[in-house]
């Protein structure tokens, strides 16, 4: 309601605008909602408002700004909540949040606390007015306050008469019709109700209309007052009424004057103009629908052109073929319901293509890998399988490898399978007809037929290997091919996309500048100027960029086209008049067809991460092929030693067999550079078995010799002699033999071993050449020298242990029937002994320029050999003492100091000692012999001691002393007669106790 005059506001002073912030009005103008004028209360003709209908909120406009229909509380359920006593005061003006929950309002960081103070320096700066007009208040009242408080006094007296009237009237439900409220009205009990009417009832009748009367005068002064003191503002709102009624109408005539103009202007300048751009967009249509009806007359000869390229095997093309016409399909001809069927039948023919693809790389891998090897050409028809190996690229058939893999194990064993054939059928000797399983024909073959043919089947293989790597290396490259231009096309696209996405984004911004927003007025009488979205001028452009770049890519697609019909020709195995005309149908076919396959074509083909995994399956495949052709000759190895005729070879022959493998492994591991391991694990093992059999054989040879042996030195043959120098020499192998050298030269009593003289036993000339033998199969098998070190030691100790058995343990009595061990078998087996000790070092040399570092350790065998044959010479030497030992014993018992001189006893003692060098001086060397006399003098001395001092005999220049003296004498006489014993210091004076 509008206020009156008397309830404008006062104008502001001076001094209040100094403390108040001006308002800038464009933020005002931004933020609040500019003033309505005033409705007209009394319209001459109802108004309907354009946005009226608009008014309520609509998902789909409103759809980006809050809405009604975004609210999550119901009003009138927050407004009756049954949990409050009482409804809040300030439930419209404080902060409810997003859910609409009582929910503490934190204080705000960026808002200061207002307190007293801040208003301080205000209340100062306005103390001094309020005190002038307050004193001027009270000096001089207002000149309105008379008319106010007349005006409190009307107000006054109009409540008290609006009192008189009954609050009956006041309710808002006031209604006649109701019959409690009638009665309360026209109380029916003040009149009579016989139905008479008497001047009592007419009395209350008057008083009561009179009554009612005044309460209608009270209401009708009290409206009447407050109309007058809204007078103004009654008057104000009908004048304003009436002027925004004849700003309509001139606004009325104005627009229809325009109206009028611009129907002219159209009639005149702008309906020809727009009949020619209309014109225009019709032509591009038309246009537009001859290319389409020349691109369906293009996909219509699809199925014809793919059939006659399948015909001549040119997958490749046909495949591209069928890829550009689903493209189109799917782009430029969708919904065309003549053509609903043709993408399901072009995906049967692609499924179609894909089986034929498969069988023809099958049937080229079989021709390939099984041509006979007298063909020198290593790969088969190479365009035919690039081109096989980029069409199953193409269509993700990664899996043709495996078909490969398969064929390759079905070749191997036809290999082998035909190399026995060819080699039994040059064997009399075998009947194939009873003989039936190749494993047996090659176990009736000699050594010497089976190498030979293991020998060709070795060459088969490397050949079958080289053929298989040449057509590998071919597919590899066909792979690095399309993976270095998948990397080029993406390299490519990625920097037009840049370029692009920057004019795109400038693009969008400029639409969001002109055309983005709403439409402005007017630009709603152009909407049916646009076509498919865009402005005719708009159109018109696009058409002819559209048509340009379509001549463009018609060029474009005729030199692909062209392109891959040359290459599909090169790829053919045949140039018939068929594939030429073919070739020139799909020219035709595809020239109509838009160039928009070409991204899809390269997202049929695989990703770099699969063509990289293609190509590591394609060497992974080349060390399958050498594993199976390693498996493959295991087969034959193994067919061959089922029946130990492997283990039955001499060493020459097993040497031969293994040089033969290890050729053939080193080979296949510089042609595939892979490290198979089964064949060279089966020549191990059987090395392990030819060597368990060489060991055997050579240790049983070993005991025989040994039992029969009768421990008598043996005359050296000249051939053991060379033996001994050539490893001398360094030549630790069997020398080769030579009979006319070796009739001449006789035989020696002693072996000649670096300047000393070595009596010998014939079992020890033969263990030097055993021992020869296995440093012989070291050599020539160094896989097998750590079996070989552990099997010789054994014989070594084996030897070392019967001997022992047969001399010192007297076993030589019952096996050999010798009727003692004297005194020269000891001396004899000591001495053989020494000479396979001076052959252990050399020996553990040649072992250990053969192994491994970390095989070392197998080397302490050798110390172990050497302590225990020390100790086995040691043992002999002190038999050798014992036996002296025990004769001084006995005869020296029964010495007696009397004459005659020299006694009996020494005499005794002499010729023992005597008999004792005789056995021993030839075979031992000189120092050993000084040794074994010296230890046994020491224990001629002891016993000698022992029965002077029991007889009672002191050195005291006695007649007894000096017959001892005279013996001692002559034993001292005849000992240094002995050969090496002249300078021996006996050291005779022990024998006297020590006077204390």
């Amino acid at each position: 309601m509008a206020s009156g005059p008397g309830s404008s506001p006062m104008a502001q002073s001076s001094a209040d605008r100094h403390f108040r912030k001006p308002r800038d009005v464009a933020v005002s103008s931004r933020h609040y909602r500019s003033p309505r004028s005033l409705p007209d209360v009394c319209p001459k003709e109802p108004t309907v408002d354009s946005r009226g209908l608009c008014e309520g909120p609509s998902v789909v406009a409103d759809q980006h700004r809050w809405t009604v229909y975004n609210s999550k509380v119901n009003l009138p359920a927050a407004l009756n909540d049954p949990r409050l006593a009482k409804r809040e005061s300030d439930f419209f003006t404080k902060n409810w949040g997003l859910d609409f929950t009582e929910t503490e309002v934190m204080p705000s960081f960026y808002l200061p606390n207002i307190t007293a103070e801040h208003f301080s320096s205000y209340l100062q700066d306005t103390a001094q007015r309020e005190k002038i007009h307050n004193r001027c208040k009270n000096i001089c009242p207002n000149k309105d306050d008379h008319s106010l408080s007349n005006i409190t006094n009307n107000h006054d007296k109009a409540k008290e008469e609006l009192e008189q009237v009954p609050k009956l009237f006041m309710k808002p439900d006031f209604v006649l019709n109701d019959p409690t409220t009638f009665n309360a009205v026209l109380p029916w009990s003040h009149f009579s109700v016989a139905g008479g009417k008497n001047s009592r009832d007419g009395a209350s009748s008057r008083l009561l209309q009179e009554k009612l009367s005044h309460y209608l005068d009270v209401v009708e002064v009290s409206i009447a007052r407050q109309i007058s003191l809204r007078s103004e503002a009654f008057f104000h709102a009908m004048s304003s009424q009436h002027e925004l009624q004849d700003r309509l109408r001139e606004t009325a005539v104005a627009v229809a004057t325009l109206r009028n103009r611009t129907a002219a202007m159209k009639r005149v300048m702008c309906r020809g103009p727009l009949q020619v751009l209309k014109d225009a967009v019709t032509r591009s249509n038309c246009a537009k629908l001859h290319g389409k009806l020349k691109l369906m007359a293009a996909v219509q000869q699809t199925q014809p052109t793919v059939q006659l390229l399948l015909s001549t095997s040119e997958f490749v093309g046909a495949l591209e073929l069928i890829a550009t016409t689903k493209e189109v399909l799917q782009q430029e001809l969708q919904g065309i319901h003549s053509f609903r069927h043709l993408g399901s039948q072009l995906c049967e023919m692609e499924k179609l293509i894909d089986k034929m693809m498969v069988a023809d790389f099958t049937t080229y891998s079989r021709s390939d890998l099984g041509r006979s090897f007298e063909d020198d050409s290593q790969v088969l028809e190479k365009d035919r399988l690039q081109s096989l190996v980029f069409g199953l690229l193409r269509q993700r058939k990664l899996d043709f490898l495996d078909i490969y893999s398969e064929e390759i194990m079905q070749a191997a064993k036809g290999i082998v399978r035909q190399c026995v054939l060819r080699s039994v059928s040059q064997i009399e000797e075998i009947d194939t007809d009873t003989v039936v399983k190749l494993q047996d024909q090659m176990r009736l073959m000699t050594f010497n037929q089976w190498f030979e043919l293991l020998q060709n089947v070795f060459e088969h293989f490397i050949l079958f290997l080289t053929r298989i790597k040449a057509t590998l290396s071919v597919i590899r490259n066909v792979v690095l091919e399309v993976l270095d231009s998948c990397q080029r096309s993406r390299s490519a696209d990625a920097s037009p996309a840049v370029v692009d996405g920057n004019c795109g984004e400038n693009e969008d911004e400029e639409e969001e500048d002109s055309g983005g927003s709403c439409l402005r007025p007017g630009e709603a009488e152009l909407a049916y100027l646009t076509h498919d979205g865009l402005f005719i001028s708009d159109a018109l452009n696009e058409a002819e960029r559209r048509s340009s770049a379509a001549a463009q890519t018609k060029t474009n697609t005729q030199t692909r086209t062209e392109t891959r019909a040359e290459t599909s020709g090169s790829d053919s195995a045949s140039g018939t008049t068929e594939s030429s005309s073919s070739r020139e149908q799909t020219s035709n076919t595809t020239s109509s067809l838009p160039t928009g396959g070409t991204t899809s074509i390269e997202d049929l083909m695989p990703s770099e991460l699969e063509l990289g995994r293609v190509a590591n399956n394609i060497q992974e495949l080349l060390y399958t092929a050498s594993d199976i052709s390693h498996d493959r000759c295991v087969k034959v190895l193994l067919a061959k030693a089922k029946d130990g005729s492997l283990e039955r070879l001499s060493s020459a022959e097993f040497v031969c067999m293994s040089r033969a493998v290890e050729a053939f492994v080193k080979e296949t591991e510089a042609l595939c550079s892979r490290r198979s391991v089964s064949l060279r694990g089966a020549l191990q093992s059987q090395a392990n078995r030819f060597v368990h059999r060489f060991h055997e054989e050579r240790k049983t040879k070993l005991s025989l010799l040994l039992d029969t042996e009768r421990w008598k030195q043996a005359e050296v043959p000249a051939e053991f002699q060379h033996l001994v120098d050539s490893i001398a020499d360094g030549h630790i192998t069997l020398p080769e033999r030579k009979p006319a050298v070796t009739e001449d030269k006789k035989p020696s009593d002693f072996l000649l071993v670096d300047g000393q003289k070595y009596a010998v036993v014939g079992t020890v000339l033969l263990l030097i050449r055993i021992f020869l033998e296995y440093c012989q199969c070291v050599n020539d098998i160094p896989s097998i020298t750590t079996d070989m070190l552990t099997r010789l030691s054994d014989l070594l100790k084996h030897f070392n242990s019967r001997s022992c058995q047969l001399v010192l343990g007297a076993g030589a009595l019952q096996v050999v029937g010798l009727k003692t061990i004297t005194t020269k078998n000891l001396a004899l087996v000591s001495r053989c002994l020494q000479l396979v000790v001076h052959y252990i070092p050399i020996i553990r040399a040649h072992f250990e320029t053969k192994l491994q570092p970390k095989q070392y350790s197998t080397l302490r065998h050798f110390d172990h050999i050497t302590k225990d044959y020390n100790d086995h010479i040691a043992e002999i030497s002190a038999k050798l003492v014992a036996i002296m030992d025990g004769l001084f014993e006995k005869v020296l018992s029964k010495y007696e100091v009397k004459a005659p001189m020299p006694s009996l006893c020494f005499r005794n003692v002499c010729k023992q000692m005597a008999k004792m060098h005789e056995a021993i001086h030839e075979l031992l060397p000189e120092e050993q012999t000084q040794m074994l006399f010296l230890r046994i003098n020491a224990s001629f001395k002891l016993h000698l001691k022992r029965q002077l001092s029991r007889l009672g005999v002191v050195n005291d220049g006695g007649p007894q002393h000096g017959l001892v003296v005279v013996d001692v004498a002559f034993y001292t006489e005849n000992i240094q007669a002995l050969r090496f014993l002249e300078h021996l210091d006996l050291n005779m004076p022990e024998i006297w106790e020590q006077k204390r």
